[in-house]
């Protein structure tokens, strides 16, 4: 265990990643080195002018940690760059295709005519021609967008990437490398490694919060519970990808779906993944999605109170809707977590990312700021110090009546 970030911080507040893009900000990497593009003087004011922005915008909803705003990916059809950053840079990996109907896994099967079809069958994916491996022409880079982001604040910013697991789920294997008899385990077993060294690097480089998002554990266990032996295998997967990050707090992202705001599945149990993640797994903090299934389940955490030291990020807010939160709001949906978590193992946050082709900036902005506010509000109900919210105060208010100040 390595708090850092949320150490001493009573009810932090964060916001799970990706933020919408700026309007100005059309630039995208399209699988280039990042080194590269940044050679092109367009993309380089705008990448590094959108860091600035992204970090300013979440300090000034008063959050005590922020994020990078997945600001490195591209701005593609309801954000398939979460899955094909990696995918477009590592060796082993090649092409960009349709994915063959055989393929696709049954969870991720929909008819025509709807939306979730239509970004499904419009992804067009590798196929694994190799062995899948960390390529040092074309690096990750997370590294260095950490430095960058960090650079540009004095809060500590949590960085997060996909898993290995979750990309497996929709590549189809044309090489020797992998046997498909053995359910892509060395494949998952390969990404995990190729992703734990830029993990490692960014530990090496500072960084010290560092966020996994959605390992496939909590499907598996949802939907095919009998499966014990891939679940035990992914559970080794998970703790290998997070292998040698000990000085850094490490976050477990558990989302349920999030291309362009859409529900992807109607079940979404955590019943069966709880003591998978809480008792097994190396990480530090575990966040659920909450608000959008109306706390549904939150009692379940009850049988971990006073008797595990990792922290439950609880969403707060929904990425899902574009009514704005208020704070008032908020601080009743952590009124009802603190009755089975503990306020010291409690973080709060959004339920996903609002940077994938949904919510617009300042939408994404006050659902930010009602977070941060309402995690103010049970501070001060229980004698707790606040963190300030600039949004808030009155007398940086943008619009308002001018006083009079002349005799």
């Amino acid at each position: 265990m390595a708090f850092t970030a949320t150490k001493d911080v009573p009810l932090a507040a964060t916001t799970t990643g990706s933020w919408p893009r700026p309007a100005w900000y059309t630039q995208s990497l399209w699988g280039r080195p990042l080194d590269t593009a940044m050679l092109d003087p367009i993309y380089r004011e705008q990448f590094s002018d959108a860091l600035a922005l992204v970090v300013s915008d979440q300090e000034r909803a008063g959050l005590d940690i922020v994020t990078c705003g997945d600001y490195f990916l591209d701005a593609d059809l309801a954000g398939r760059s979460w899955h094909h950053y990696p995918l477009q840079r590592w060796r082993g990996v090649a092409f960009d295709e349709l994915q063959p109907e055989d393929t696709r896994s049954d969870l991720l099967k929909y008819p025509a005519g709807t939306l979730l079809n239509e970004i499904y069958t419009s992804w067009r994916w590798p196929i694994v021609t190799g062995k899948i491996e960390h390529n040092p022409r074309n690096p990750l880079e997370y590294a260095k967008i950490y430095r960058m982001t960090q650079a540009r604040t004095r809060k500590p910013v949590k960085f997060g990437t996909v898993s290995g697991q979750v990309m497996a789920l929709f590549l189809d294997s044309h090489t020797p490398e992998y046997r498909i008899d053995d359910n892509k385990k060395q494949m998952i077993w390969d990404m995990a490694t190729a992703i734990n060294r830029e993990l490692r690097e960014l530990v090496a480089s500072g960084c010290s919060v560092i966020q996994i998002e959605e390992p496939t554990i909590h499907f598996i266990a949802c939907y095919y519970p009998d499966a014990t032996d891939t679940l035990n295998f992914l559970t080794d997967a998970m703790n290998h990808e997070l292998s040698g990050l000990e000085k850094a707090e490490v976050w477990i992202h558990t989302c349920w779906g999030n291309p362009m705001m859409q529900r992807v599945f109607d079940k979404t149990s955590y019943a069966n993944a709880l003591e998978i993640y809480l008792d097994r797994i190396k990480c530090d903090v575990l966040t659920l999605e909450m608000k959008d299934r109306a706390l549904a389940e939150i009692e379940l955490l009850g049988a971990w109170k006073g008797k595990t030291k990792k922290k439950f990020a609880i969403g707060v807010v929904s990425h899902r809707t574009l009514n704005a939160d208020t704070p008032v709001g908020v601080a009743n949906e952590i009124r009802k977590a603190l009755k089975y978590i503990d306020i010291e193992n409690l973080v709060v946050t959004s339920d996903c990312g609002f940077g994938r082709q949904g919510a617009n900036r300042l939408i994404a902005f006050y659902k930010t700021a009602a977070t941060a506010q309402g995690a103010n509000i049970i501070r001060r109900e229980h004698g707790l110090p606040e963190t300030y919210v600039p949004c808030a105060d009155p007398r940086l208010s943008q619009d308002r009546v001018p006083e009079s100040f002349e005799e």
